[in-house]
């Protein structure tokens, strides 16, 4: 019999836990409201907000990734107690910030010819182009959000970024309902409104949190040392993020070839597909932000150097995580009809969302699982083993059974998505077994500076 965590463990996870997740639904929210609003004018502006989102994420999660390397150094620096690593950790993301901004805008200029390549629907092809080229100015600041985010949570500061998105999703209703449809003296702009939509939004989001969190981070932002450009330092600052960049490339990778696979199906198969996988990925924000609380957790232990509270932690994550998933499952198997009406009216969209939302709810547990798993591992430093869980669940096995159900058989877009119930699976038990080898082992606090702290601890 599993002995349960003491009720106080709980306790302390969800108070970090719920601010990071209403953070995660405020951020999904936006693509909620996006959707919603486009959903209203047709199913091909439904399907191009879909690729466009799709392909604005499969480009920009990369350099978000890379910047979750600022939860075990900020939150390791904490549990230490050492100010100097924070200030140098968050400066250092800044910068890695600004670089990832340059590359990942090539991309996005050249959206629409690469999907056509992809055999796109031809009538979704230019809203989709145009709905992404209005989005790209919102990626800068978008990755300097994640910056300040990241470190905020980790020093258990959450409030600012609450607030942020509270302003930022005001913004993003008014600003849909304006250049969507044509209200306030704008040009009824379609799915490219809701790009600019999104853009605007984004750098709200930015300057509301720097506005709410300057007291608390200002001290760390200033002044900046030399110390901060080191190669070798950001070098190991990379070294931890790269294959967070990669987990995420390949797991938002594998997702957006199914919904790519759906648009050879037809139209209506893709815009069904979204509103699916909004409503699953809606979900997912809950244990996505216990991951985040678990990993601040466990990473605050670690620089403590208590590995008794970063094996509570662990534990409580995980039990939290899966048992939100398992709830939403129910839902999910129950209720896919009124799910699918909330989304659209057209009866073919509306039939193929009802048959895929039961799937979605197969892999809620799998997926709270693996995330919960990743995020706890992340806090210790642990970033390779996600990432070969990735590659090889998804790849090796989810999208070879999605093509072959997709394409092979009958089963059409629900077999696309058992592909991805599959490598959910495998995904899940993988890392459930690494988080089990590396608890057993011993936890010691990610080194990215030679220097010592004045109090001899690594900075």
């Amino acid at each position: 019999m599993v002995r349960l965590p003491p009720a106080r463990e709980f306790r302390s996870l969800i108070r970090l836990a719920l601010p990071i997740v209403a953070v995660q639904v405020g951020l999904m929210l936006m693509g909620v409201v996006d959707t919603l609003m486009v959903g209203r004018v047709s199913a091909a502006a439904l399907a191009a907000v879909a690729l466009g989102n799709l392909y604005f994420f499969g480009i920009t999660i990369f350099g978000m990734g890379v910047l979750f390397a600022l939860d075990p150094i900020i939150a390791q620096a904490v549990g230490a107690a050492d100010d100097r690593a924070i200030a140098r950790g968050i400066q250092r993301g800044l910068i890695v910030a600004v670089a990832l901004s340059i590359p990942s805008l090539i991309p996005l200029l050249a959206v629409e010819p690469v999907i056509t390549i992809l055999r796109q629907p031809a009538d979704v092809i230019p809203l989709a182009a145009g709905y992404v080229l209005a989005a790209a100015g919102g990626l800068p600041a978008f990755l300097a959000f994640v910056v300040l985010r990241q470190t905020l949570q980790a020093m258990d500061r959450v409030r600012p970024i609450v607030l942020a998105i509270l302003g930022a999703n005001v913004a993003n209703v008014i600003l849909n309902w304006a250049l969507v449809f044509g209200h306030l003296g704008m040009p009824a702009l379609g799915p490219i409104g809701t790009g600019w939509a999104s853009t605007i939004s984004r750098w709200t989001m930015l300057i509301a949190l720097i506005l709410f969190a300057a007291r608390r981070l200002g001290p760390y932002l200033r002044p900046a040392g030399r110390e901060v450009l080191r190669l070798r330092p950001l070098w190991r600052m990379l070294r931890l993020g790269l294959p967070i960049g990669a987990q995420f490339q390949l797991e938002m990778g594998a997702f957006a070839a199914v919904a790519l696979f759906m648009g050879w199906l037809g139209t209506e198969e893709m815009a069904g597909h979204q509103i699916a996988i909004n409503l699953a990925s809606l979900t997912f924000m809950v244990p996505l932000g216990i991951s985040q609380a678990g990993s601040v957790r466990v990473g605050q232990a670690v620089g403590r150097g208590d590995p008794g509270a970063a094996r509570l932690a662990v534990k409580s994550a995980l039990i939290a995580g899966t048992a939100f998933m398992g709830f939403t499952a129910i839902l999910f198997l129950t209720l896919p009809s009124p799910l699918a009406a909330l989304y659209t009216d057209e009866p073919r969209v509306t039939l193929i969302a009802v048959a895929l939302i039961p799937v979605a709810g197969v892999f809620q547990v799998f997926d709270g699982l693996q995330v919960v798993a990743a995020g706890v591992l992340r806090g210790i430093g642990d970033t390779t083993a996600p990432f070969l869980a990735n590659l090889l669940a998804f790849w090796l096995i989810g999208i070879p059974i999605s093509l072959w159900l997709g394409f092979r058989t009958t089963a059409g877009p629900v077999g696309l998505w058992w592909g991805l119930v599959a490598g959910l699976a495998a995904v899940s038990l993988f890392l459930v077994a690494r988080v089990r080898v590396r608890m057993r082992r011993e936890l010691r606090r990610v080194v990215i500076d030679d220097d010592p702290t004045p109090d001899g601890a690594p900075a």
